[in-house]
């Protein structure tokens, strides 16, 4: 079967989360990733310093980085520089996540490699954007999270501000330049041209929070913490039951009443406090004690069922073990096996997206540093003298 992307060649100058991301699932859609890293460590999650696999491989690179082929090099150094502008020149795409500046340094910026390939689509992710007056700040999710306003409406509302469990400004960054390549890309069939791309975790942050922005510029009020609680419908957040906790979307003036039945709480549907979604909203906090007096009778999976049942939407909350050992999860593929070469088998996460006619495939396990160096070099014209002669300068390897 085809690949969507299979005639797509990216350059994956980048490093960590947002790119890496961005780029494997360009590559798990068929694009041929060219993962170029410093000869000396490469991407700087190789020697992340937390979790690693039994034999010593970073489960940080390795969640964000396969269907790529890795290839070191030195830009530094001018045979470095040219052996990189020659991939550039056959390519569709690159990709980098410098700070702003860095890439001109470099030679690798937009400008310069345009003038050799004027269909380059060039895509940016950095803290804060190429441009504006926070463009040299250093950027990680955790400020984005914090600056963008984030942390100001997550947790609980007596609480301290927290950062969201996953880091949101990181990969929503890489999803909205993932789009951002592909619609540049399908332009460029019809102009011929290429274009840069910018995106920036702080943009990606703040383009996550449509409805808190809404609230803002409706009430004229900066909206606070609601810990699970939703912003304009109630019944809508986390509740205690007897055995753990359970999420429970009654939205509406027909789930609420299906809601109340489900409880044997009928007495709840003529409580003038509750009557519309704006009341219950606005009373809130008597509306979650009255409904976890009630759930807090009987076990989550017993709730869940008999909810559902009713037509309500609801579900456990669950760990990460759990979730990631559920049958639907499994039959969504969204837990696969891979074979690497130095941990055997492993376990990673499947392609989210499902295509029907040219569904992505996982083809390759992330790559050791530098380990296709030579095949992508002899595939840019390199001959084998040349290629020792570039490890003998030090400028591949």
């Amino acid at each position: 079967m085809a690949l969507a992307l299979e005639h797509l060649t990216v350059i994956d100058l980048s490093q960590v989360m947002a790119g890496p991301f961005c780029c494997q699932l360009l590559g798990d859609l068929g694009a041929d990733v060219i993962k170029v890293e410093p000869i000396e460590r490469g991407d700087a999650t190789r020697e992340a310093t937390g979790h690693r696999l039994p034999h010593g491989e970073s489960a940080a690179f390795l969640a964000v980085n396969r269907n790529k082929r890795s290839i070191a090099i030195d830009l530094r150094t001018a045979a470095g520089l040219a052996a990189f502008r020659r991939l550039v020149a056959s390519a569709d795409v690159v990709v980098e996540s410098f700070r702003p500046g860095v890439a001109a340094r470099l030679g690798v910026d937009y400008p310069a490699l345009r003038e050799i390939n004027d269909r380059l689509v060039y895509a940016s992710i950095s803290g804060f954007g190429q441009t504006g007056p926070y463009a040299a700040r250093p950027g990680y999710d955790l400020i984005a999270q914090a600056m963008s306003g984030i942390m100001s409406v997550t947790g609980d509302a007596t609480g301290t501000p927290v950062k969201c469990g996953v880091p949101v400004a990181d990969l929503s960054a890489g999803l909205l330049c993932a789009v951002g390549i592909l619609s540049a890309c399908l332009s460029r069939t019809i102009t011929g041209r290429g274009q840069a791309v910018d995106t920036s975790l702080y943009d990606a942050a703040l383009a996550m929070s449509v409805w808190e922005t809404a609230e803002l510029w409706a009430t004229g009020k900066a909206p606070g913490r609601l810990g699970s609680a939703h912003r304009v419908n109630a019944p809508y957040e986390a509740f205690p039951t007897r055995d753990g906790f359970l999420t429970i979307g009654a939205n509406n003036t027909r789930l609420w009443a299906r809601l109340c039945a489900v409880l044997e709480r009928p007495d709840l549907l003529d409580d003038p406090r509750f009557a519309t979604n704006a009341d219950r909203v606005r009373n809130r906090a008597a509306l979650s004690a009255e409904l976890g007096r009630a759930l807090s009778e009987r076990d989550t999976d017993d709730w869940v069922e008999r909810l559902l049942d009713a037509g309500v939407p609801a579900g456990p909350i669950r760990d990460y073990q759990q979730s990631c050992a559920d049958p639907h999860t499994l039959a969504r593929e969204m837990v696969v096996e891979l074979d690497h070469p130095v941990e055997g088998r492993v376990r990673a996460l499947g392609i989210p997206v499902k295509l029907s006619e040219t569904a992505g495939t996982i083809r390759r396990v992330p790559p050791a540093l530098g380990e296709h160096t030579a095949e992508i070099l002899h595939a840019a014209g390199y001959s084998d003298d040349e290629i020792d002669a570039l490890r003998a300068r030090g400028s591949v390897a």
